[in-house]
């Protein structure tokens, strides 16, 4: 695990997020020969979902947080069964470094017979005087009489920090690790423990701490790649950098594929395209950049060929059917619209996030409004924040409407969209958080 690296983008995932994700792990992969595995900080929307299923794509593992767990230090030794001869745990302990585990037909742990378990054996068994029994006889006995039944069992998939306290007070400097069963998985040491490998990892889409996996500061970060403002997190040590003006992340790695020769395998570039035309609003949104349309129809001439499940669309085609995977309200829940598609910020010295919902017509917005600002109000008092807001894009006509949660601070009433009678604001010709209204709300927080 210490040579694997996790390309992963932020907390709740839009499409370029696990995109760009796995695109970068591939041309890592493919480029420089690295070990590399895209990885998602949390579940897949509907609009995600759609494009891997149609593009027979598998999603990336999910890695909810980066703090080291016992698996990342534990090692498979073999085994013995309780009633192996005690000369079997010593041929064994002899390849282990002076361990023998004893674990049961059922996989379970009984004990682990060490040099401090056989000299407590043998000390009970022979008394001070030895006599004259032969080493012959003492190697017959059977294994579980000499074995240690007290070793402390860790889950393998417990963070190994929540259980510092305990491997100090401990004696034992080797623990079994288990699973959710409580099956034999490994053994680890303490030393691994007290100084446990960092994950590698590399953020794209994104570089604000409080956007990234959990536990960020425990892992070793190599590099961020993102076409968002600045917020980036502490490292160890320098870092390759690369934050630039475009309107996905997957336009800067398309370039990145194109510049070392290479080119994607379809399914791959229709993913790309699909983070692409997700960000741009099929390349109208303000964000969009001349780079965008050339890595667009880069990507269109490798995602659309012969043999490929996008063979016959076209970059309109295609982005309508990837638009339309994402809109709607109806087929969530209010809860899981605000939260889908959410990001938190901080301006003035307050935090506060904003969700992104999109739609095919606003009309739809009507019968869904009190729930949504029911839940709006939850996810600020969940968290923390100052207040919630939630910007529901049509991406047909490319407009927004605003909610925010209630009790806001009184300066977002300068913000410059018009109140409408139901509460909403009307954000004509909003359809980028990151470029149009982010900046609005932060001039105003700033002030």
């Amino acid at each position: 695990m210490q040579n694997q690296i996790y390309v992963i983008g932020h907390v709740n995932p839009d499409t370029d997020s696990i995109a760009a994700a796995m695109g970068y792990a591939w041309l890592l992969r493919e480029r420089d020969g690295v070990n590399t595995i895209p990885a998602r900080a949390g579940a897949l929307n509907p609009q995600t979902s759609w494009v891997l299923k149609t593009l027979n794509l598998e999603a990336p593992i999910l890695l909810s947080d980066a703090s080291p767990r016992f698996e990342s230090i534990m090692t498979r030794l073999d085994t013995i069964r309780p009633d192996a001869p005690l000369g079997a745990a010593w041929t064994l302990a002899s390849k282990t470094g002076g361990l023998a585990p004893v674990v049961g037909d059922d996989g379970k742990p009984y004990g682990i017979i060490n040099g401090m378990s056989l000299f407590k054996y043998f000390s009970e068994t022979l008394g001070p005087r030895p006599g004259e029994t032969t080493v012959r006889e003492m190697m017959s006995a059977e294994s579980k009489d000499a074995a240690d039944t007290n070793v402390p069992k860790f889950v393998v998939n417990a963070h190994i920090r929540d259980s510092l306290n305990k491997i100090l007070r401990d004696v034992y400097n080797d623990y079994w690790v288990v699973d959710e069963h409580g099956v034999y998985m490994g053994i680890a040491h303490q030393r691994e423990a007290l100084n446990p490998p960092r994950l590698k990892i590399i953020l794209v889409d994104h570089n604000e701490p409080r956007q990234a996996i959990a536990a960020l500061e425990e892992a070793e970060l190599l590099e961020i790649l993102d076409h968002h403002r600045l917020g980036n997190p502490y490292t160890h040590q320098p870092i390759r950098f690369t934050v630039d003006v475009v309107g996905s992340t997957s336009t800067l790695v398309t370039e990145l594929t194109a510049e070392a020769g290479l080119s994607m395998p379809p399914a791959l570039a229709g993913t790309l395209l699909a983070g692409l035309v997700a960000d741009t609003l099929i390349l109208t949104s303000p964000t969009t950049t001349p780079r965008d349309h050339a890595a667009a129809e880069r990507l269109s001439r490798w995602a659309f060929v012969g043999g490929s499940p996008l063979k016959g669309e076209t970059i309109e085609s295609f982005g309508k059917q990837v638009l339309n995977a994402g809109a709607g309200l109806s087929n969530r829940t209010a809860e899981e619209i605000v939260s889908t598609d959410v990001k938190a910020f901080e301006g003035g010295g307050l935090k506060f996030a904003v969700a992104q919902a999109e739609v095919t017509d606003l009309v739809q917005l009507t019968e869904h409004l009190m729930p949504l600002q029911t839940a709006l109000d939850q996810l600020r008092d969940k968290n923390g924040y100052k207040f919630t807001m939630l910007l529901v894009t049509d991406v047909v006509r490319g407009t927004s409407r605003l909610l925010i949660s209630t009790n806001a601070p009184p300066i977002l009433e300068d913000l410059p969209y018009k109140p409408l009678p139901d509460g909403t604001r009307d954000a004509q010709g909003v359809v980028s958080r990151k470029k149009q209204l982010l900046p609005a709300v932060l001039g105003l927080l700033e002030k």
